[in-house]
């Protein structure tokens, strides 16, 4: 039972961050209909830019708690990936809008692999530790144990999802991405501007891939220029595994890939002797991809976008 509760609660954690990256994923495509395949390194930008601010933080000020650099360092990382991402959409997306569908989707490989070259050059290839700005003392849950980070993640995670699902189903921009996902034309002629709602989602995404870059830095202790790839790749993964374009369903899809990731790792590791386990965990998400896409490749919640004219 320990062993249960201990790889739910690692399964929660890893969940949450897959969640929050699928969502960018999933906001873009239901209204652009592309898979923004550099949204993983707009999250490795956010953990390095963070990464940076943090240290810069704990130079100018030493006594400062850790929450507060933490909380500093967000803040700093946000704005740079919100700027990263307006630009991408500007120069690389928007001119491919009428484009056949292969064109943006090469030209989103394009910028992945444009990102990781240039925060290589900025941050360096070596493996850079991040500071240990919150306390990772073990607290026993049920013979289990949960540091304070995991719980501030999952925490953190709940009431972001529950955010941004208000905003989307509750405000005047919600109902503005809504109709553009719908109908970009006639949503402009009731007057949308469908430049800005494509431009706000993807100012939401990026805010939402510091957060997860801040949370995976600060989870494991490391950040590096290709932090983002696998990441990225599980979030998509769970994305479509909740039903692309469906934003509940990203989230579901996310939470339900850490813990099958975590369960699996652990379970398998254990009934193979070490054989196989946390070094395999990687296999499992893509396991999972193929067995959607071969059985139910409208995702588990079963959002079909509408064809346009």
């Amino acid at each position: 039972m320990e062993t249960l509760i201990q790889q739910i609660i690692n399964g929660l954690v890893l969940g949450s961050m897959y969640s929050l990256i699928a969502l960018g994923y999933t906001m873009v495509y239901g209204i652009l209909n592309l898979i923004n395949f550099a949204h993983g390194d707009v999250m490795t930008v956010g953990a390095l830019t963070s990464l940076t601010a943090a240290l810069l933080l704990q130079s100018m000020f030493p006594g400062v708690p850790g929450w507060f650099i933490l909380l500093g360092a967000l803040l700093a990382a946000i704005p740079v990936c919100v700027t990263l991402s307006l630009v991408i959409e500007r120069v690389a997306y928007r001119p491919l809008r009428n484009a056949p569908r292969l064109a943006p989707l090469i030209t989103a490989i394009g910028v992945s692999i444009v990102i990781q070259t240039i925060a290589m050059l900025v941050w360096g290839r070596n493996f850079l530790t991040y500071p240990q700005l919150v306390s990772n003392n073990p607290i026993n849950v049920f013979g289990a144990t949960v540091t304070q980070t995991k719980i501030a993640v999952i925490s953190l995670s709940a009431i972001v999802m529950l955010g941004l699902m208000l905003l989307v189903n509750r405000t005047r921009l919600g109902r503005a991405m809504r109709a553009t996902a719908e109908n970009p034309r006639v949503a402009s002629l009731m007057g949308v501007n469908p430049n800005f709602v494509i431009a706000a989602t993807f100012a939401i995404g990026a805010a939402l891939a510091a957060l997860a870059g801040v949370m995976l830095a600060t989870t494991y202790g490391v950040a590096h220029f290709y932090m983002g790839f696998l990441p990225g790749l599980k979030a998509f993964t769970a994305a479509v595994l909740g039903g692309i374009g469906n934003v509940p369903g990203a989230m579901i899809g996310g939470l339900l890939l850490g813990l099958i990731e975590s369960l699996g790792a652990g379970y398998i590791g254990q009934f193979t002797g070490g054989m196989f386990g946390s070094n395999y965990q990687d296999v499992f998400a893509f396991i999972i991809l193929v067995a959607v896409l071969i059985f139910r490749p409208q995702g588990l919640l079963g959002e079909r976008v509408a064809d346009r004219s």
